[in-house]
């Protein structure tokens, strides 16, 4: 698997896979707990390394899920914790410095894990960015998260950023997560260019529209031509673009294959501008999606 080398932090996690499992709305419904863990484990086998989660997911549910498949991977010797990336959100309003370090330690508990491989906020709330800032960079002096980062932050807002960690030069911010797809490419007009400034990766949820480009008929005529369907295309398309990871969610072991084999895809250029016509890149700025 491709990865991507993460600015800040401290090693030895230094790369992140380009390519991960998603697992927002998992742990929400009890009847789909086995399904869901199954879905985990057999990621895992197949050689998924990164897994996305966030304490809002199922207000932890999500969190116990994983930490439960990967219980289960490490017990089975399946994957050791050191090969696995783990990313966890905080709420907004907990990521002042009282309460963030509270938050870290509830989601490490429910993952059943030492120490988080990334840590996030999960959008802007109360509480400044410079806080936030101190309060990620404690967690990391006590070895309770290797980096931080943020989601749902515009190029404005990552500026804010940069200044709160005290420049560029000191700009210690290992991701930003937000809304990319092939029909929601907002991103690329300014905020992609600024975090591939930075070598900074760019973490893509709903690569995939939450399965919507399955009903995208322009998308689906060119994935025939290749023999693939159309979101192993979108998905492949998401990859194409330089510091980009995405991280598709999805509870059937046919569609985590497929993902997988969507990352090793090469799209031509003559692919490329196809997809160009069919959903443009942005010609100016415009207000970052959100779901």
């Amino acid at each position: 698997m491709r990865t991507l080398s993460l600015p800040g932090g401290r090693a030895p996690s230094s790369s992140m896979p380009v390519l991960g499992m998603g697992t927002w709305r998992m742990g929400e419904d009890r009847g789909q707990h086995a399904a869901e863990l199954a879905a985990l484990r057999a990621g895992i086998a197949m050689g998924y390394r990164l897994i996305d989660t966030a304490e809002m997911y199922g207000e932890g549910s999500a969190e116990a899920l994983v930490g439960e498949a990967v219980a289960q991977a490490t017990r089975a010797g399946d994957v050791d914790r050191e090969d696995l990336f783990i990313a966890s959100k905080a709420y907004p309003h907990n990521a002042g410095r009282e309460g963030l370090p509270a938050a870290c330690a509830c989601s490490l508990e429910r993952l059943g894990l030492d120490y988080l491989d990334l840590y996030l906020l999960h959008w802007r709330g109360e509480f400044s960015l410079k806080e936030t800032v101190d309060a990620m960079r404690a967690l990391v002096d006590a070895g309770r998260i290797r980096r931080w980062g943020v989601s749902n932050l515009d190029t404005d807002d990552m500026e804010e950023l940069a200044a709160a960690c005290g420049g560029d030069a000191r700009l210690d911010c290992a991701a930003n997560q937000v809304y990319f797809s092939v029909s929601e490419r907002g991103p690329e007009f300014s905020l992609l260019p600024w975090q591939q400034a930075r070598a900074m990766p760019l973490m893509a949820y709903s690569p995939v529209d939450q399965g919507a480009v399955m009903r995208d008929a322009g998308l689906a005529r060119i994935a025939k031509g290749l023999g693939l369907s159309a979101a192993q295309l979108a998905l492949a398309w998401v990859l194409s673009r330089s510091g980009v990871v995405a991280i598709p969610k999805t509870v059937r072991e046919a569609h985590l294959r497929q993902n997988l084999a969507a990352a090793q895809l090469r799209l031509s250029p003559e692919t490329l501008a196809e997809i160009d016509r069919l959903h443009p890149p942005p010609k100016r700025k415009r207000p970052l999606a959100m779901i």
